[in-house]
């Protein structure tokens, strides 16, 4: 006769792996943020930023950031020294900067 499945055990080791995987994901989203020169932004600009980016549907603008990501990754110096710029060249956002209207380039 076979050994009846513990569900419960595997339910809890299941719980247990999909909190690590949240964990480390979190871990790797606020290093990403550090290594791009992001945590430099105040917290509601940088906040501002990505849902800027979240309601963007230009696929040309979005995949001009897909190649500056990838660039990014890819270990290039030039995508890495201007990680704090916007793709026209201009600086980006400082925390105590106020925009007139809206994120610059981001809409």
């Amino acid at each position: 006769m076979r050994k009846p499945r513990d569900y419960d055990a595997e339910l809890q080791a299941l719980n247990d792996k999909a909190k690590q995987v949240k964990t480390r994901k979190q871990t790797q989203l606020g290093e990403l943020v550090i290594a791009t020169g992001a945590d430099a932004l105040g917290t509601e600009v940088l906040a501002g930023v990505l849902l800027a980016a979240i309601g963007n549907d230009d696929p040309s603008r979005k995949e001009a950031w897909r190649k500056r990501g990838a660039a990014f990754f890819q270990g290039s110096t030039n995508a890495r020294r201007s990680a704090g710029k916007d793709a026209g060249g201009t600086q980006a956002i400082g925390p105590g900067a106020q925009p007139a209207a809206g994120i610059p380039g981001a809409a």
